[in-house]
């Protein structure tokens, strides 16, 4: 199913999302790495309050290059998802609902997926001058002092990608190579 997806992404908009539908998001995204996650988590532990409100948000796993003249960002792809996974099961709990990637994500990352209702999106990796081109704005939010795992604020118009996993588990990763084996 084609899906147009409007963040914030609230936990229901995102239960009724099911693995294999094909989505354009529009609205804010903001991207983190996994340096940039790291610091939120030490920080948020030390009392120090999340860079941005991160309930029914959407992160995007992408360290941006930085923007031509005239342009709002350079390339902006995917990072492997995986580098997040020490991280997502407690942004997860703290009220994230959608994340975007590329690559398989572990065990914890989606019982969170499952128990909080929260969303894996692909972004297909290699494509980030093309991705690029669905930023209308960016700004940087947070630990500017990371360069490009800086916390951006990204303002997207239909921004593309594919539901990998579901808020029921659901996993193309293990569902669609089965289809191939003999």
């Amino acid at each position: 199913m084609n899906i147009n997806l409007t963040t914030p992404v609230t936990v229901e908009k995102a239960r009724e999302l099911k693995a294999g539908d094909l989505v354009t998001i529009s609205g804010v995204i903001y991207t983190a790495r996994d340096a940039a996650h790291k610091r939120m988590l030490e920080n948020l532990k030390k009392g120090i309050a999340l860079p941005f409100d991160i309930k029914n948000q959407a992160i995007y796993f992408a360290g941006p290059a930085p923007a031509k003249p005239g342009e709002p960002i350079g390339s902006a792809g995917p990072t492997t998802s995986y580098r997040m996974d020490a991280y997502s099961p407690e942004t997860i709990k703290l009220g994230l609902t959608c994340m975007i990637g590329k690559g398989a994500r572990n065990k914890a990352v989606v019982d969170a997926m499952k128990k909080y209702g929260a969303v894996y999106i692909g972004a297909v990796g290699g494509a980030g001058a093309l991705l690029s081109t669905c930023v209308k704005k960016c700004e940087v939010v947070a630990y500017e002092d990371l360069g490009s795992e800086a916390v951006h604020r990204l303002e997207v118009e239909n921004f593309p990608g594919i539901v990998i996993i579901d808020s029921e588990g659901n996993n193309l990763y293990e569902t669609e190579p089965q289809k191939y084996r003999k």
